[in-house]
């Protein structure tokens, strides 16, 4: 006879604000299954296209950035293939991106089902970075076989040891977006305006990211600015993540290290404004 493994918990009050109570979300890894599967399948139902979009959104992005940047602008790219270097841009920042934007509102849509059944509310965040991931991964493929059709046709890029970060800079694209998500989220509760500002301020935020331009564009032509793009956490990480594949960017461990400080400090803010939040958004929310 089968036996099914049963937890018991007893609902209380987290002792520390720090709690995420892990073991429970472990034992809860079912229903983390679960919610991930419905935000991949929502995103494509009901479209003619399905799973292409994510494959086309980041390929149109690519097209556009490098007509309006690459060629009327004639921004720099370091030299490197001007679809190559956008692509590389927009899979780093789209992950981090839909991370913080989703999470940012993870309190105010769940608010029914938080208000009836009680599960680890960190499973809801801990979902969106997850079914994230996947998207990530799809987009991932496509900037490798962009990589190498340019490699075959004889383009000046190469991998450096940096690649070995890699899983260490997706984590922190994960973390750092899943940290500011939280404390956006945890902040609408009470300020539902600044719900409506999220999609306007991830968007300004790109443009003070090397999504479009490199690090070296930057420090050189606009020195005045420089400042506020080398301490943007997501500066070092992509320029990590654009070294490590392609050759080109400012790596340095000093950033890449000042990165992973910010992270960590976002990720514990949003853990305690979290749970602090969570204990009764429903009054609010």
């Amino acid at each position: 006879m089968e036996h099914k493994e049963e937890h018991h918990w007893t609902i209380e009050a987290k002792a520390s604000l720090f709690d995420l109570k892990l073991n429970e979300v472990w034992a809860y890894r079912d229903l983390l299954v679960l919610l991930v599967r419905r935000d991949f399948v929502s995103f494509y139902k009901q479209t003619i296209l399905g799973p292409l979009w994510f494959f086309i959104q980041p390929l149109f992005t690519t097209i556009i950035f490098t007509f309006i940047f690459g060629n009327l602008a004639g921004i720099s790219t370091d030299g490197l293939p001007k679809p190559l270097f956008y692509m590389a841009g927009i899979t780093a920042w789209n992950y981090f991106a839909d991370c913080l934007t989703k999470t940012s509102t993870v309190f105010r849509d769940n608010a029914g089902i938080f208000g009836k059944v009680y599960f680890p509310r960190f499973i809801m965040p801990l979902s969106i970075v997850v079914s994230n991931l996947v998207r990530f991964g799809v987009q991932m493929l496509l900037f490798l076989i962009l990589m190498a059709y340019y490699y075959l046709t004889g383009a000046d890029f190469h991998i450096t040891s940096a690649i070995l970060l890699f899983p260490l800079v997706v984590i922190l694209m994960a973390l750092l977006g899943l940290g500011a998500g939280m404390i956006i989220s945890a902040m609408t509760t009470k300020y539902r305006d600044l719900a409506f500002l999220v999609g306007f301020g991830v968007q300004l935020l790109m443009y003070a990211t090397t999504v479009i331009y490199p690090l070296s564009t930057a420090l050189t032509k606009y020195p005045e600015y420089a400042w506020i793009i080398e301490y943007n956490p997501m500066t070092p990480i992509i320029e990590t993540f654009r070294y490590g594949f392609l050759g080109e960017g400012s790596f340095s461990w000093s950033s890449f290290g000042y990165a992973a400080i910010v992270t960590i400090a976002l990720l514990l803010f949003g853990i305690v404004i979290f749970n602090k939040v969570e204990r009764n958004f429903v009054d609010t929310v």
